[in-house]
């Protein structure tokens, strides 16, 4: 998402948003790398938007 690791909810929401509307396969009909990259915006955003798995994130990364 683009955001400082002590980025607070509103800043990650915010994030969230203006990447998810560049990406939205709506936007982009029939472009698989749109449709990958917001993918991984949605579960960046449902892991960092949780406090008990942003800090699992934070402490082991994203193998964690």
């Amino acid at each position: 998402l683009r955001v400082s690791r002590g980025a607070t909810d509103r800043e990650l929401k915010t994030a969230y948003r203006k990447l998810s509307k560049k990406w939205h396969p709506d936007k982009n009909p029939g472009n698989d790398e749109a449709h990958q990259k917001f993918v991984e915006l949605a579960e960046a955003y449902e892991a960092l938007s949780n406090a008990e798995t942003r800090r699992i994130y934070d402490q082991y990364g994203a193998e964690g």
